[in-house]
């Protein structure tokens, strides 16, 4: 999700709620206690240079239990972010303290704020010699498939 897309889910909320990818709620005393950009410049594991922008969501929450922070405060906090800092419109990183600082992408599904979880992956697939899974299909010989033999009643 992108950061513009944040303020127009708010913008149409009563309350907020994020929730964790194992189903718990975020404590709805939750704090944002960071806006920010991010800005990772890299060298992937084939040579290419990489530049990746994200924008940071930090949540925290303590056991003030009757703070809750509303939609329209949180969307000004947005707001000022973005005028202070010139953020650009990028895609959000969530941070949230777990056993240690747990990084989540961000969804939405109609009410609830939903923690994605994140995966590393190899970026430079074709010169590591991996296959890219999401687009190559298995190649099976089918000559050696057994199931569909003449006279078996298969076909």
């Amino acid at each position: 999700m992108k950061l513009s897309e944040l303020k127009e889910k708010l913008n149409n909320l009563d309350q907020i709620e994020f929730q964790l990818p194992n189903g718990e709620l975020v404590p709805s005393h939750f704090h944002v206690t960071e806006v920010g950009q991010i800005s990772k410049r890299f060298i992937d594991c084939g040579g290419k240079l990489r530049n990746e922008e994200k924008i940071s969501l930090q949540l925290w929450n303590e056991q003030d239990y009757d703070h809750r922070l509303h939609p329209e405060k949180l969307v000004h906090i947005v707001n000022l972010s973005e005028e202070k800092l010139g953020l650009e419109d990028a895609e959000i990183e969530v941070e949230f303290q777990g056993e240690t600082i747990q990084k989540f992408g961000l969804s939405f599904d109609g009410k609830t704020f939903q923690l994605t979880t994140t995966q590393t992956d190899c970026l430079a697939r074709e010169n590591c010699g991996i296959p890219n899974k999401a687009f190559e299909k298995p190649r099976v010989k089918l000559s050696e498939l057994n199931s569909c033999a003449p006279n078996s009643g298969c076909c």
